[in-house]
């Protein structure tokens, strides 16, 4: 079976995304910084000209397109305008929600809708997953996977940048200690990669 993951860029302060983020400003004031590290390198991984990571982040990013299945809340997949119902890492997705969406799931997409809970959408994405890692893609659903003891790794691109405010991947845990055992530190351009495994 394998493991649950969540991966994302993130400001030394401990900022996803810069403040005032929405559809219209997607990351926030200042957030886009969080990803130069993505086009700094002359390959091109994935579906489009926007990834190409420098030399060092290959494997790292490799990696995240493996994943077998993407599980996402409602919050971010409004802010990324549904991916167009196809995820940039080119996985099924399932979107956590008490309100369905109209459009970017379903029929001709790679989307699916939950309804039910995280375990429900945990078991929906390891089915289609083949055994690979399902990746968490929103800080929110996230934390509700780690509080549950439902994730096993956390894979941090920590970026050399201070937004002072805005989204925290690791907010409204104060009440939930949890104990991590570093085991990769990879330092590349403009990001140093760290994965963490959640001891307990």
């Amino acid at each position: 079976m394998g493991k649950v993951a969540v991966g994302l860029s993130m400001s030394l302060d401990g900022f996803i995304a810069g403040p005032n983020d929405g559809p219209g400003n997607p990351l926030g004031d200042g957030g886009l910084r969080l990803f130069n590290w993505w086009s700094a390198g002359s390959e091109r991984i994935g579906p489009d000209d926007r990834f190409k990571p420098p030399a060092r982040s290959r494997p790292v990013v490799e990696e995240m397109f493996g994943c077998g299945a993407i599980i996402t809340g409602r919050r971010t997949f409004d802010i990324a305008g549904g991916w167009g119902g196809h995820h940039p890492l080119g996985a099924p997705f399932f979107r956590l929600t008490h309100e369905p969406p109209a459009e970017h799931v379903g029929p001709g997409t790679e989307g699916t809708v939950v309804t039910d809970g995280i375990e429900s959408a945990l078991r929906q994405a390891r089915a289609v997953a083949g055994g690979k890692t399902v990746a968490v893609g929103a800080a929110d659903v996230a934390q509700q996977y780690l509080k549950a003891g439902l994730l096993d790794e956390i894979h941090i691109d920590l970026v050399p940048v201070l937004l002072g405010g805005g989204v925290r991947l690791f907010a409204g845990l104060e009440e939930h200690p949890f104990e991590l055992n570093c085991d990769r530190v990879v330092e590349s351009d403009g990001v140093t990669h760290l994965r963490y495994q959640v001891v307990s």
